[in-house]
């Protein structure tokens, strides 16, 4: 016999349907997928932005990983049409590479904001948005967007 009925809602202890909690894990899956990505376009459009130019040894001392470690992301990001190499020269993000920086750069500046408007103190909003920035729908972003607006 079920513990409700039709038209109650269930409790907070109960499970989701399975449709709906196998949504959650595939969205958390995919952000995993992406975040690494997101980041390392982000570096190097800073990088860039320093220094004219992202180099795989500053990539690899910056997100504290091992030059073929880069490499091989690099590879990929190439292979995606996110960046590109010359011998000899840095990294160069495409034009999409670009898009895909400015967007993340865009989502970590809203989800640090909504921290220190919440009284998260500067470092630690900085280290927690760069975690967080790749888990929230637009939904919530739009929704710390509106709350950073009302308290500002």
């Amino acid at each position: 016999m079920p513990r409700h009925s039709a038209t109650q809602k269930p409790r907070a202890h109960e499970l989701p349907d399975a449709e709906t909690h196998s949504e959650g894990f595939r969205h958390v899956r995919e952000a995993r997928r992406s975040a690494l990505v997101e980041d390392y376009v982000e570096l190097i459009s800073d990088l860039i932005g320093r220094d004219g130019e992202a180099r795989q040894v500053d990539i690899a001392a910056r997100l504290g990983v091992s030059q073929p470690t880069v490499a091989k992301m690099l590879k990929r990001l190439a292979d995606d049409g996110l960046v590109t190499q010359r011998p000899y020269r840095g990294v160069f993000l495409t034009e999409q590479g670009q898009r895909l920086a400015a967007e993340s750069r865009a989502r970590h500046q809203t989800v640090e904001a909504f921290l220190r408007t919440l009284g998260v103190s500067e470092d630690t909003a900085r280290i927690d948005a760069e975690g967080i920035e790749h888990h929230v729908s637009d939904e919530t972003l739009e929704a710390f967007k509106r709350f950073i607006s009302q308290r500002g």
